[in-house]
Parts: structure tokens; C-alpha cells; sequence
């Protein structure tokens, strides 16, 4: 069964996630809706862009799109089969181009379909409508022409993302480009306000805001991104307002805007989840993994690719864990296999400790009614023996750890040089994330030549230079702080070294190096209990007297410090099996059904520049810890070296002819 059909959403019997309301609106508000009228022929053709078919594949499998009647999907901008008594969905963008393409289709004697039923991903312009109406006998082949208002992916339960991928260069590039980036912030208001056109949600809207070190500094464009943002979302609320029938009146969410610049640390650090070290560490294309399977009659293994989604229910538990959880969890899983099936044991090692991959292939064939379910096995044991082995070949325990004590002040500029001397056989890529957080925390370290010749002690190349370098464009709030806080330091006799995060007394930290936490997660629990600071983080709209008024907004009580299975200061790579902290992905799933049942208002939070797996983490985790959907949305989701590939190119000032006036 997949996600999106699990009971997870009930809600006094109708409670849905934010992926499900996409998801149904697609295939019931859309497809659906095609079936009614005056449509005769029970199989239609669903014609979608290059931008639509994506939305449609992160919502719906094809299986579900066959349910609704559809046998065939088209690309708009590919030569078609004429199919005179069939008739067409279209679902694209409301472009000057796929409206051309669209009256092409349809106009003159020889339509290519009967009827067409039309559906636009965001508002349409007027011109755009007056131009379909001009042709007399398209229209009479219209039956539906209705805006969606559903342009994002939703890559998650909870998270979906604008498909801005050049958002960082073209936002926060050395020579700035205003022209490109206003485009770009105006593309990424119109998706993230179609989340709440699909939600029917009127969200409280909340964003960053500039900060200036005096009056007489200048404020730039990329110190203003979440201001834009949040401007460019309200107008398209405003507008949803006066055309979408039931659209709230009053605010029945929060929305959080931030960008980039909130945390440079999470993008580049190890985290240590399943999820994240899948992604960072095997050479993933996406959420495929290629996994070798036997090979037929005794042949060559057979390499077979693999989603790593929603739909595998190992993966859904296990994702969130940490990656020494799950080895255990797994060897759990296997162990208890075994021992419950005598077949099993025949076809399996003796000492379940050694039992292998092989093993476990060996079984699929002794016993085929449990194949999928070995089959799950089979890969998760593969996948997190690979994992393991890379974390033990480079090393990244200790790399690990080193990274976490220069985020919370237990090391610093020496403990790096140590490490830079000792470990020179550290890969180029860690030594350059270790220096990128080193820059995130001491920026002063890396002027002039004092950043040349840390370089030259990593032994990297210029190249990576302008990773480090390009930090600055970020403008991190440390870089702002650093002359007040050096001057502080000097007095501080308990902390000699400058922290990034502080301390957590209420998290007990249960795995070694699951101690790091994303900003957004502070500022999250801050915002549900209605102590964000409105210096820091100003409002567009003054809430209603009734949004205040509910329950949710009350103080979150922390759980008392009892609960913990071990001290803050002796974390174990190993942790007893039934603690139940609220953190691990089992906790959550187990308490999910009930906290879905009685979910206070939703918490969007909006990261413009690219969100991060420990992100996604934090908002799965605080969902179940607040009783509040809390959806992650961002322009991409980034793991660590395209991140620091795109910061490279922000100083690419290479003119493109887009760039040229003529």
C-alpha cells in the first residue's frame, strides 16, 4: 500500500497530508471531473509540459492516472498520433508558448482530439485568455478551461519544492543581477502560493528581515530576498482571495520565510541519518539506487535500479534513524526472520551475525511468498553495508565529530590544523567541507592571506577556494556579530572558542554525533510557541483575535529530564533498543496515527536557496513533537556537493547573450 493511501489520514475521518491533498486534487479534482458531461469515450490522453509531468509523477504513480481513465500520456511539445474520438486532458503552465501549442492542437477542420478539457498549473493571464477566445472553433471543443493552481513538486509527506535550482546563483551571484532574480523570486511566490490555493489555506505570513550593522549601511539586494518573497506570496493570496470560492478569510496557518543565509552550517555538515548518508556518500541519481541482483540460471549479476520512496515501508522507517540505528535495526529485522522460519535457517548462516546479502537472495528463491518481503531486506542490508564501509574507509567518525565540536565551541583553529596535518589522507571534498564551516564560524581566518595558506596546509586546489570564499555572499549572521564577539570572548574564561549552536539541555543525545541541529528547528519550536522574535522576524499581516485564541499556540511542555537512557556527555555509537525518544523514525511512526488525528494548524517553513535532509528531518520530527503538519518548502533539496558546486558558481560572471542589452 503506498503512502498516500495509508490511514495516517483520518482526521475525524477526513484528515489528509499535505501530499495527499495534492495528490487527490490531481486525480480527483482534475482527472476525475473529465469523466462527467458531455464526454463520451471512457479513455482520454493526458497531455502535460516538461514542468506538469513532473508535478504529476511526485503526486500520483501511473498506475493511479490509468484509474482515472487515462491509457495514454503526452508530451505537448512532441508530434502526436491524431486521435479524433478520443478526448484530452491538458494540465500545463500558463505560457504564451503551450497556449499556441494547445490552439495548434485543436483549431481548423482536423482537430487532434474531440474534446479538450483544460487545466492551467498557476493563474493564467488575461491576455492569454482572450487569445484562446478568439478562436471560434476551439472553443466550441473546450469543455473545462480552470486554473489548478498546483505548481510544485511534492517531494515529501511533507516537503515540495519550486524547481528553482539556479536560485543561489541567481540570487546571491557576486555581480548582482536583479533582473534575474527578481524572475526567479517572482516564479518561486507564484509555486509556493499555489501550495496554499491546493491546501485552502490563508497563511500568517512571517519572513527574515534585513539586517544592517548601522543606519548608514546600505541594505542589498540579496539582504532583502525573504522580504521580496514574502511581498510577492502576499499579492498572490491577495488575488486568490477575490477568485477562488472558499478561500479563508482569516489566517488558518503560519508561514515562515527564510533563506540560505539562516544557516551556512547545515548544507555542508555530515549528517548522520540513513537518508542523508545514502544521498551523500553513494552515487545516487536522485532516489535511484542500483542494487545487483543474481543473475538468471547461475549468469553474471544483473544490475536492477531502485526508488528509494514513500512506497518501501523499510525505507519509511528507517530513513530519519541514525545510520548505527539502523544496522541494528536491520540486523533486528533479519534475526527475527530467521528465527521464526525453519526454511530460513537451512538457506541462511548459522550465525545471523554473518548472515549476508547472499544469504538472504538464497532465501527469496527457498521461500517465494516472502520474496518482497526479503527482497525490502535484501536491499536496506546492501545499502547499509555499503554506507558503513565508506564511513570506516574515510574515516568519518572522527571527521564527524571534529565538525560538531567546531559548531558547539569545543574546538577550534588548532584542532583543525591538527587534524589537516595528521589526516592527509582525508579526501579533498571533507577537508574543504571542514574548512567551509571553519569559514561559517571564523570568518576573519579566511582574509587575505590567512585563507590562502589554510588552503595550502588542506592542500586544495583554487578552485575550491571560491566555495569557502563565496560563503560570504551568504551574509551569515555570525559575519555581522564577529568584531562584537571577539571583543567579548576575551572575557569569557568558560568558552574559549566561538559556538555556532548552543546546547540543548532538553535534547538528550542518544547516538554519538546526532548532537548538531538545523537553526530552522530552534526557530520552528520558537514559532509554534509564539516566541519568535517580530524584530527579527516581522509580519505582513496583523492575525485574528481567533488565531492566537487556539490551543495549539500554547507553550510546547518539555519533556522532564528523567527520560533519558543515558548522560548528554557519554553518547554510545550504540543505544538500548527500546529507548523511545521522540527523534527516531519508529518513535515517530509509532505515535503518528494519533498525533495525525488531533493536528493543530500547519507550519509551513520556506528556505529560498536550497533545504537540506537534516531539515527535512527536523520538520518530520517536530510534526509529531508539536501535533502540527509542519511542511518543509524550499527552491530545491540540496545534499552537500551540489550545494557546494552551485556556490562555486557564484562568481561565474561569465555573460551569457541573456545578459546582453542590445
Amino acid at each position: 500500500m503506498s503512502f498516500s493511501d495509508s490511514d495516517l489520514s483520518s482526521y475525524g475521518g477526513d484528515y489528509k497530508n499535505f501530499k495527499q491533498i495534492s495528490r487527490d486534487r490531481l486525480l480527483h479534482e482534475m482527472l476525475r471531473s473529465c469523466k462527467s458531461g458531455d464526454s463520451k469515450s471512457t479513455w482520454k490522453v493526458l497531455i502535460m509540459d516538461k514542468l506538469t509531468v513532473k508535478i504529476m509523477s511526485y503526486a500520483c504513480k501511473m498506475a493511479d492516472i490509468t484509474d482515472e481513465g487515462v491509457s495514454l500520456v503526452e508530451d505537448i511539445y512532441r508530434r502526436r498520433q491524431p486521435l479524433p474520438s478520443m478526448d484530452a486532458i491538458y494540465f500545463m503552465q500558463p505560457s504564451k508558448e503551450n497556449v499556441i501549442m494547445f490552439l495548434s492542437d485543436m483549431s481548423g477542420r482536423s482537430p487532434l482530439y474531440r474534446k479538450a478539457f483544460v487545466f492551467f498549473s498557476s493563474p493564467i493571464p488575461k491576455e492569454l485568455v482572450s487569445h484562446i477566445k478568439k478562436d471560434g472553433t476551439v472553443l466550441t471543443r473546450i469543455s473545462a478551461l480552470r486554473e489548478m493552481n498546483l505548481e510544485y513538486f511534492a517531494i515529501d509527506s511533507q516537503a515540495f519544492v519550486t524547481n528553482n535550482e539556479k536560485a543561489l546563483e541567481e540570487l546571491y551571484g557576486d555581480e548582482e543581477n536583479s533582473r534575474k532574480g527578481v524572475t526567479c523570486l517572482n516564479v518561486m511566490a507564484t509555486r509556493v502560493a499555489t501550495v496554499f490555493a491546493s491546501l485552502r489555506e490563508f497563511p500568517h505570513v512571517r519572513y527574515r528581515a534585513a539586517k544592517s550593522l548601522d543606519a548608514t549601511t546600505m541594505t542589498t539586494f540579496r539582504d532583502l530576498i525573504p522580504t521580496k518573497l514574502a511581498a510577492g506570496i502576499w499579492d498572490c493570496l491577495m488575488k486568490y482571495k477575490k477568485t477562488i470560492p472558499n478561500f479563508p478569510e482569516t489566517e488558518t496557518c503560519e508561514l515562515l520565510i527564510l533563506d540560505r543565509s539562516v544557516d551556512q552550517i547545515a548544507p555542508i555538515i555530515h549528517e548522520w541519518t540513513y537518508d542523508a548518508m545514502c544521498h551523500d556518500l553513494l552515487n545516487m541519481d536522485g532516489n535511484k539506487y542500483v542494487q545487483e541482483v543474481p543473475g538468471k540460471n547461475g549468469g553474471p549479476p544483473e544490475k536492477k535500479e531502485v526508488l528509494l520512496e514513500d512506497h518501501d515501508p523499510v525505507w519509511l522507517e528507517l530513513r530519519h534513524a541514525h545510520i548505527a540505528d539502523v544496522s541494528e535495526r536491520l540486523h533486528d529485522k533479519m534475526t527475527n526472520f530467521v528465527s521464526k522460519n525453519k526454511a530460513a535457517q537451512m538457506h541462511g548462516s548459522r550465525d545471523t551475525h554473518e548472515l549476508s546479502t547472499r544469504d538472504l537472495q538464497k532465501m527469496v528463491q527457498a521461500l517465494p511468498q516472502y520474496s518482497e518481503q526479503i527482497d525490502k531486506l535484501s536491499l536496506h542490508v546492501e545499502i547499509a553495508g555499503k554506507v558503513n564501509k565508506i564511513i570506516r574507509e574515510l574515516g568519518l567518525r572522527e571527521l564527524g565529530q571534529l565538525e560538531q565540536d567546531l559548531v558547539f565551541g569545543d574546538a577550534g583553529m588548532k584542532d583543525v590544523i591538527k587534524y589537516l596535518t595528521t589526516k592527509e589522507d582525508t579526501t579533498g571534498e571533507n577537508k574543504l567541507r571542514l574548512l567551509m564551516i571553519l569559514a561559517a564560524i571564523y570568518p576573519e581566518k579566511f582574509e587575505g592571506e590567512k585563507g590562502h595558506n589554510l588552503m595550502k596546509l588542506a592542500r586544495l586546489p583554487p578552485d575550491d577556494m571560491k566555495a569557502v570564499s563565496n560563503m560570504r555572499l551568504l551574509g551569515d549572521s555570525l559575519d555581522s556579530k564577529k568584531s562584537s564577539e571577539t571583543f567579548s570572548l576575551k572575557f569569557d574564561l568558560h568558552k574559549k572558542k566561538r559556538a555556532a549552536r548552543k546546547e540543548r539541555p532538553n535534547e538528550q543525545e542518544t547516538w554519538q554525533l546526532s548532537r548538531f541541529y538545523p537553526i530552522i528547528e530552534e526557530l520552528i519550536e520558537n514559532l509554534s510557541k509564539g516566541e519568535l522574535s517580530k524584530e527579527d522576524y516581522p509580519c505582513l499581516n496583523d492575525p485574528s483575535p481567533s488565531f492566537h485564541g487556539t490551543s495549539h499556540s500554547a507553550p510546547v511542555q518539555q519533556q522532564p529530564a528523567a527520560h533519558s537512557m543515558r548522560s548528554r556527555r557519554t553518547p554510545t555509537w550504540a543505544r538500548p533498543r527500546n529507548s523511545d525518544d521522540g527523534y527516531s523514525s519508529d518513535s515517530v511512526l509509532r505515535h503518528a496515527s494519533s498525533d495525525f488525528k488531533k493536528m493543530g494548524q500547519r507550519i509551513f517553513v520556506v528556505i529560498v536557496g536550497g533545504a537540506t535532509r537534516s531539515e527535512l528531518r527536523v520538520c518530520h520530527k517536530l510534526a509529531a513533537k508539536l501535533k502540527r503538519e509542519v511542511v518543509l518548502g524550499s527552491s530545491c533539496l540540496d545534499d552537500p556537493a551540489p550545494f557546494i558546486t552551485r556556490l562555486k558558481m557564484l562568481t561565474e560572471n561569465e555573460l551569457s547573450l541573456d545578459d546582453l542589452q542590445i
